[in-house]
């Protein structure tokens, strides 16, 4: 039997199937569902802030959120992008920044912590929906391997 000859990139994306969140980037405002288990009750948490920061490593990836709390007390969470704990994700305004990491955020204080909101058109909202339409990716580990193979020959 011939073994499959599987790479350490194709071995790191077999877990990953498409969770159906919007495409968002650093400086977005969103809105996190999270799933919390308090005994044996479970809920829903919705948490709301800025993206400060995204990390893209295959199954790994992780975005940080960052809010203004009770106090002007900053509450900043990290959330693994393919985590089962979180339900949904919902855009609450595009933001236009110029860098990577806002890491920058943390030290200001009061206004000086806004992000200037991206403006669009009609027309280049409807196309940034049918974009995201577009995105298949396959869903189990099997479609997954075949598209490698193909991919390979």
């Amino acid at each position: 039997m011939k073994a499959n000859k599987l790479t350490k990139e194709t071995i790191m994306n077999l877990g990953v199937k498409d969770r159906g969140f919007p495409t968002f980037n650093v400086g977005d405002t969103i809105q996190v569902a999270q799933k919390i288990k308090e005994g044996e009750k479970e809920r829903i948490q919705r948490f709301k802030g800025d993206v400060i920061a995204m990390r893209n490593n295959n199954v790994a990836s992780t975005f940080t959120v960052r809010r203004m709390g009770a106090d002007n007390v900053g509450v900043e969470k990290i959330f693994p992008y393919f985590s089962p704990m979180i339900k949904d994700i919902e855009i609450i305004k595009k933001g236009d920044v110029r860098r990577a990491k806002l890491y920058y955020i943390r030290e200001r204080i009061g206004k000086a912590t806004r992000i200037k909101e991206k403006l669009m058109t009609k027309e280049q909202k409807e196309a940034v929906s049918d974009k995201e339409k577009d995105n298949i990716v396959p869903q189990s580990k099997e479609e997954k391997i075949e598209s490698i193979e193909k991919s390979k020959e």
